[in-house]
């Protein structure tokens, strides 16, 4: 399905128990609503599940201006708005992370879960989508997700984006948010990886500081794809954290 923000097409399923909470995923940059399918098909059972293309990405056209990360919380409120969502949460991956965080600072969210997610002046390597996609074709469970990646990822890397996708990525990667996770105020989950070499786990800590209702949880040795390498365990603290919002 898709809604139009800005003449930006934004593509997305919207699936599970329709009476139940929303939860919200947001992939990482140079990704697809496949990242994330994997760990949100685990709660279609008791929540209603959003996952969203971001533009720039998938299904979802580019947009027709340089946005910044705000653009695209604004956008996702849009969408929230058009489909008349409520009790919502969200579930964002590095750049997913950093525009949930951001989203999170202007809008009303039960709670918030941010996957390896920069806040500051950096962000992952735009090579890291062939290396993930390596890595779900070596770990079992996840070859499926892998296969059906390879349609929408390839061998694009930055060099490759367009002049459009290379200012948004600028523009991200210039913007410190570290006022706006000032001003969340919702139960939020930090997840990291300690072997993350995108995003080190410090920052994790560093984030916590910022946002006074935080806890950070690390899987030792993983990676930036943590909640992949860990993918049981990480459905399971989910569980836990959200059962209060069934």
């Amino acid at each position: 399905m898709t809604f139009k923000v800005n003449d930006v097409n934004i593509n997305y399923v919207l699936y599970g128990n329709s009476n139940g909470d929303v939860l919200i995923f947001l992939h990482g940059w140079g990704q697809n609503i496949e990242m994330m399918k994997c760990l949100a098909d685990n709660f279609k059972n008791d929540y209603n599940v959003l996952i969203v293309d971001l533009p720039g990405f998938g299904l979802s056209s580019e947009p027709t201006y340089s946005w910044s990360v705000y653009d695209y919380a604004d956008a996702l409120n849009e969408l929230v708005k058009h489909l008349k969502l409520k009790n919502i949460s969200l579930i964002g991956h590095s750049f997913g992370g950093k525009v949930s965080l951001v989203y999170a600072s202007k809008y009303k969210v039960n709670k918030l879960v941010v996957l390896a997610s920069p806040f500051k002046k950096e962000i992952e390597e735009l090579s890291l989508k062939t290396k993930t996609l390596k890595f779900m074709m070596k770990v079992p469970g996840l070859k499926q997700v892998g296969n059906a990646m390879k349609k929408y990822i390839g061998s694009t890397d930055y060099k490759n984006a367009s002049d459009m996708m290379r200012k948004v990525l600028v523009n991200t990667v210039n913007t410190d948010i570290c006022k706006d996770v000032k001003l969340i105020n919702c139960p939020t989950l930090i997840i990291w990886g300690t072997n993350d070499s995108a995003v080190s786990i410090e920052k994790a800590y560093e984030l916590e500081k910022l946002i006074k209702d935080s806890a950070v949880i690390k899987f030792e040795g993983a990676s930036h794809y943590a909640y992949l390498e860990h993918l049981d365990e990480c459905v399971k603290i989910l569980k836990s954290f959200f059962g209060g919002n069934k």
